[in-house]
């Protein structure tokens, strides 16, 4: 399975992505962050993904009067892929939907970032590093976050 990841990591790589050892990956976006949610709301909408929330992080701040920038968070995802999942450990359910954070950095960039399923789910016992929905999550996750990075 570390095979595999690294091989993703690579993949990944190629597209201005960035994997941390905590399991986070980054990304550039080339819109600001409003565009580049929209963009993946409606390639997911497109491929039948159920969006459940869109939190707007910017917004929260500002009702406080505080200003961390635009930043908001993308709650997805599909229970075909999930459910299995939380079959295998029900504490799955902590972790999913799936969630993309868009957010503007201190320079005027737009990053997006969000947890590998392998590195979120590995941390649950009954979750095997095999398990086909990881690889599928984890594919889903690249490709509507280089789609709407671009």
């Amino acid at each position: 399975m570390k095979n595999k990841i690294f091989a993703a990591s690579l993949a990944l790589a190629a597209t201005t992505a960035t994997a941390g050892d905590n399991g986070l990956m980054h990304k550039d976006s080339a819109m600001g962050v409003t565009e580049t949610v929209d963009a993946m709301v409606t390639a997911m909408e497109g491929a039948g993904i159920t969006i459940f929330a869109r939190v707007d992080h910017g917004a929260g701040a500002a009702s406080i009067g505080e200003d961390i920038g635009d930043s908001q968070l993308l709650i997805f995802g599909n229970p075909k892929v999930g459910t299995p999942a939380i079959k295998d450990d029900p504490a799955a359910g902590l972790f999913l939907p799936l969630k993309v954070l868009v957010y503007e950095d201190g320079i005027g960039g737009t990053k997006i970032v969000y947890e590998e399923p392998a590195a979120m789910l590995g941390k649950l016992g009954g979750v095997s590093d095999e398990a086909a929905y990881l690889k599928t999550m984890a594919g889903a996750l690249a490709k509507f976050t280089d789609m709407a990075g671009n």
